[in-house]
């Protein structure tokens, strides 16, 4: 990582990913996850749901829902996380590619 200072503080640029700054194992399948959980709570405010519509939508409980919003996602696969956001309308595309570094990366973008 890029160090530098700012303000007589010693700053550390971020790889973009803040679950891999902070050496988190399975840093990339949690930013997904966070980033798959992001667009669910913008999808229920966009839709002004309650988080019991929410629920009802997407096969959860309230408190399930309530969770979410706050950012508890550990409890939550990929996969079900992404049913979530089928059943708030939303579509979603994986694209599969090869790279030309020895392990691919998890990538979550926005259309």
């Amino acid at each position: 990582m890029n160090k530098r200072i700012v303000a007589g503080i010693e700053v550390e640029a971020s790889t973009g990913n803040v679950f891999a700054d902070l050496g988190l194992p399975d840093a990339e399948k949690l930013q997904i996850k966070s980033g798959l959980t992001v667009e669910i709570a913008k999808a229920i405010r966009e839709r002004g749901l309650t988080q019991a519509e929410a629920a009802q939508r997407m096969g959860l409980t309230q408190p399930k829902v309530s969770s979410l919003l706050r950012g508890e996602f550990s409890n939550f696969s990929e996969r079900k996380l992404m049913d979530c956001l089928n059943r708030l309308g939303y579509d979603i595309e994986i694209r599969v590619r090869k790279t030309p570094e020895p392990v691919g990366h998890l990538v979550l973008t926005h259309a």
